[in-house]
């Protein structure tokens, strides 16, 4: 892609998630929604790959398709309330509206189409699909909050845990196991959303820097599928302990940084009397720990035979970028200062 249009896409893409969060009107809010996905449309698509261009096509369809909902549901309640806040909805356009907006987020039952435009993307653009894409909806959902229905919110979330956590175990492609993986987070951040908008940021930042230091990490390696998780060690020691780790973080296991956001939407389910839905959401967890378990496995106990010692490539170049490794070392380190991030 010529560099100029490179340039705009991104800046438009920037540019439109930031009119969305910064908008309190339903028709900016809207704007910057559709600005979004048609940024994203030539990102998706500039591989000019049978798969990519079946991606582009998808995502569009989808994101279409939740824009329409919500530009229906705020006219209806502006046709009500002769106003277009979003933070003062009636029930039925508020419940057409975070219908919308999960759809967008691809949260269960609405998340079929989500790992079908991930496998197509490169693992850039899975990244960026699975971190800044979610700001722009997670922030229509922060200011419909009082609106919205708790129990929507509660069953979608359980429903995402289950079904990520399912799905992802017969899965052999890297990008549609993040997929579930972000489907799976997207389900624990639904949960926190009725009781501690605190908590849920701190969560949404938690999975942010967890599935970029992952992305990087396969994107180094080069791995789109899990037999190709194998070379890890070829290309940097350092690279496959630290990748070990941060899938046990992504995990959820004490004492690294992905075990904070989980234990503490835990307590608050259960400080609000809901201990059957915080074991339900407990115990669907243990399945995506298999895969991530799995994942570990194949990256740092399995390799296959090499004749010729020049096949190692770190001692010819190592691709490992010190940049990265702060990131890296935030989704580790993290969880003493849980009290301080939740409070501020």
């Amino acid at each position: 892609m010529n560099p100029l249009a490179w340039a705009m896409m991104i800046s438009s893409l920037s540019t439109s998630t930031i009119l969305t969060l910064s908008s309190y009107h339903w028709l900016v809010a809207w704007i910057g929604l559709e600005l979004n996905t048609l940024s994203m449309l030539p990102i998706i698509a500039k591989l000019h790959h049978p798969r990519a261009t079946e991606a582009a096509t998808k995502y569009f369809i989808v994101q279409a398709t939740g824009a329409a909902l919500i530009m229906f549901a705020s006219t209806m309640n502006a046709w009500a309330t002769g106003q277009w806040e979003i933070i003062n909805m009636l029930p039925i356009p508020t419940a057409i509206a975070t219908l919308a907006i999960l759809l967008k987020l691809g949260i269960a039952p609405m998340h079929f189409w989500y790992p079908e435009v991930l496998q197509g993307s490169t693992l850039n653009t899975a990244l960026v699909l699975t971190t800044w894409q979610k700001l722009a909806p997670l922030s229509l959902l922060y200011l419909m909050m009082l609106n919205t229905s708790t129990e929507v919110l509660l069953i979608t979330g359980a429903l995402s845990t289950m079904i990520a956590g399912v799905a992802g175990l017969n899965e052999t492609q890297t990008r549609k196991i993040m997929a579930f993986s972000s489907i799976g987070h997207m389900g624990w951040l639904m949960l926190t959303i009725p009781f501690n908008l605190n908590l849920t940021t701190l969560t949404i930042m938690m999975y942010i820097m967890l599935t970029s230091s992952m992305f990087y990490m396969l994107k180094t390696v080069n791995a789109p599928t899990l037999k190709d998780l194998s070379q890890t060690n070829l290309h940097s020691p350092m690279l496959m302990t630290m990748m070990m780790i941060i899938l046990m973080s992504l995990g959820g296991l004490p004492p690294l940084t992905g075990f904070m956001p989980k234990l503490l939407i835990l307590k608050t389910l259960t400080d609000n009397n809901l201990l059957a839905l915080a074991g339900l959401v407990a115990l669907t967890s243990l399945p995506s720990l298999f895969f991530y378990l799995r994942i570990t496995y194949l990256t740092t106990l399995t390799a296959p035979p090499k004749i010729s010692t020049s096949q190692y490539k770190w001692r010819l170049k190592t691709h490992f970028k010190p940049k990265y490794l702060p990131l890296m070392i935030y989704t580790i380190f993290l969880m003493p200062m849980t009290p301080l991030l939740l409070n501020t």
